[in-house]
């Protein structure tokens, strides 16, 4: 259920004239009728709030989720809403599907590759991965389908007296592709080497300036606890703490330890403490806020925990790509559809998330069905499409 605090005005008009549309727009009407008539115990509003949300997840999946069509090419993974919208709108539509991990190091080379390939097994069109030279041919070894970029580098490498140059050439190499994508994810198997940090820093930077949007996760969101400036106050940021990370954040940012009786109340003040980026606040349920908006999924999941599920997600060792597609898809569908009839109450990044974790939560489903106590995170990728496609049929 979408708990309201406010009305952003990142959100655009849609056109009740598409069927998916009408959908979304009916379940928000649900929402807001529940908000103004919830009564009873705090405990019951609660319930009624979090069923209103699961419902709400799978038709936000099914209303941005763009459809195949024969006749597009690769990098255009989105143009067919154009279809549903009209031959004006399809020039608009070119710039979905391109998705770049920056991440991997000598140490931590799964991380990049789950969340690389998660992009590609739900419908992007290009995964790239920016990593270290030590980590690339590993990367480059897991799938043939990653666009490998072997341009960081570690501490160990580079002279004191070369670092400057050194730096300035990897953001020149980065700089080159960062126009041609929707979304970067930064962070999975990044480590936490000083100067690669700063590099890192450098980036996001440079993202920044291009209003690419940024899916933060792992030891991404280590560097941007101790540096907040990097993502404070940039709406089209979204950062994907576990508990541990979650704890240092709201230390970090509201002074105080994390009181999970308002959970809530302190996610909402997390985020418009870092000056409205998206929070998801990964958990039995997964706890999603804009600074200006509350929502929870909680739908499906899976008991089994294993290493690399969150960088699927960028959320819980498999949601980092998942998000960053869901979040360029949403964006392009706000972008197209137009009208004055109706409002979307809910910002691209909320959208983004929600849909990225009802997904992922389906998939591990799926997945522990079938494996059980063996459920590894690849398990969980290879039901990534099946999920997608009981949701949205091609």
């Amino acid at each position: 259920m979408l708990i309201s605090h406010g009305m952003s005005t990142l959100f655009p008009h849609l056109n009740p004239t598409n069927s998916c549309v009408s959908v979304l727009s009916a379940v928000l009407r649900r929402q807001q009728f529940l908000i103004r008539s919830l009564g009873g115990t705090p405990d019951q509003s609660r319930v009624a709030k979090m069923n209103a949300l699961e419902a709400d997840a799978i038709n936000i999946i099914r209303s941005i989720t763009p459809t195949l069509d024969l006749s597009r090419h690769k990098g255009q993974a989105a143009m067919s809403l154009g279809s549903m919208l009209g031959d004006s709108h399809i020039l608009a539509a070119t710039l979905t599907g391109k998705i770049a991990v920056v991440g991997g190091c000598r140490e931590y080379t799964g991380a990049p590759y789950f969340a690389a390939i998660s992009a590609l097994k739900i419908g992007a069109d290009l995964s790239h991965v920016f990593c270290t030279k030590d980590a690339a041919p590993v990367i480059k070894s897991y799938s043939p389908e990653l666009i490998v970029h072997p341009v960081l580098e570690e501490s160990y490498s580079v002279k004191d007296e070369d670092k400057e140059f050194t730096a300035n050439k990897v953001l020149s190499e980065v700089k080159k592709w960062m126009e041609r994508f929707d979304c970067l994810v930064i962070g999975p198997g990044l480590g936490r080497d000083p100067f690669l940090l700063d590099c890192v820093s450098e980036i996001l930077k440079h993202a920044r300036q291009l209003n690419v949007p940024l899916v933060i996760d792992g030891d991404g969101l280590f560097l941007v606890t101790n540096t907040l400036d990097l993502v404070s106050g940039y709406p089209l940021a979204v950062l994907t703490p576990n508990v541990n990370e979650y704890k240092r954040l709201v230390q970090k940012v509201l002074k105080c330890d994390v009181n999970d009786e308002e959970s809530s109340a302190e996610l909402l003040s997390l985020a418009k403490g870092i000056g409205g980026v998206t929070v998801m606040k990964k958990g039995k349920s997964d706890l999603i806020s804009d600074g200006h908006a509350v929502c929870s999924v909680s739908i499906f999941g899976s008991p089994r925990r294993c290493g690399g599920q969150g960088d699927i997600l960028s959320g819980r060792q498999v949601i980092y790509d998942i998000v960053a597609v869901f979040l360029c898809w949403a964006r392009q569908y706000l972008f197209l559809v137009e009208g004055d009839q109706e409002i979307w109450e809910m910002s691209p990044t909320l959208t983004g998330c929600a849909a990225g974790s009802a997904l992922l939560r389906k998939a591990a489903s799926i997945a522990f069905k079938n494996k059980k106590r063996s459920t590894l995170t690849s398990d969980i990728i290879e039901c990534l499409g099946k999920s997608l496609e009981d949701i949205c049929p091609t």
